[in-house]
């Protein structure tokens, strides 16, 4: 009887998102920017981590909606004025920042990556499907770091936040809530993450 090989998974390839919105949901609420870095890759040999700041993606958008949550618009600093009148087409980004995907992750299936996912993937997947028809992450290829960071800490969920992790695993950058500045941040944190041996 033939002896079945394993079937080849193809490599990972991680891209930090970081989501700047002026409400909590997509929809009624904008994305105003969001910028994106490749993190590394994975294969069945192991975790390549790359440097976050050669390939990256970073856009303003022009607000959807006239509803926003002054509070939320502080956070990133951005002029909504400002975006009103130059900032790009939900349509126009969504397309670049899919091709831009698709081409850096050639051989390899994109993976979304945050801290906390949960907020940018909605955001970023909302918009995906709404302005493009598509997502080159698919339905549900997200990464949560804090999920990560917990697993391997062997902490509940909600007993992890930045503050309680080791200073060794923090990237060295300022936490700007600049949308590519953040997004850098964050794939620093995830090659930390990744080769951290846990507790």
């Amino acid at each position: 009887m033939a002896r079945r090989t394993a079937p080849r998974v193809k490599p990972s390839l991680y891209i930090s998102v970081d989501v700047e919105a002026d409400g909590p949901i997509p929809g009624p609420y904008s994305m105003i920017s969001f910028g994106a870095a490749v993190a590394g890759r994975q294969d069945a040999d192991g975790y390549e981590p790359a440097d976050p700041q050669a390939r990256t993606f970073y856009r303003e958008l022009r607000p959807i909606s006239e509803d926003f949550v002054p509070e939320a618009l502080a956070v990133s600093g951005l002029d909504r004025d400002r975006l009103i009148a130059e900032g790009s087409e939900p349509v126009d980004a969504m397309a670049e920042f899919g091709a831009w995907v698709r081409e850096v992750s050639t051989g390899a299936q994109p993976v979304m990556c945050g801290y906390p996912a949960s907020y940018d993937w909605t955001f970023l997947y909302w918009y995906l499907i709404r302005f493009t028809c598509a997502s080159p992450f698919g339905h549900s290829g997200c990464f949560d770091m804090k999920t990560l960071y917990a697993t391997k800490a062997r902490l509940p969920l909600r007993a992890v936040a930045k503050g309680t992790m080791p200073p060794e695993l923090h990237s060295k950058r300022r936490h700007t809530h600049h949308g590519l500045d953040d997004a850098i941040e964050q794939a620093e944190l995830f090659n930390n993450l990744m080769a951290w041996p846990g507790r």
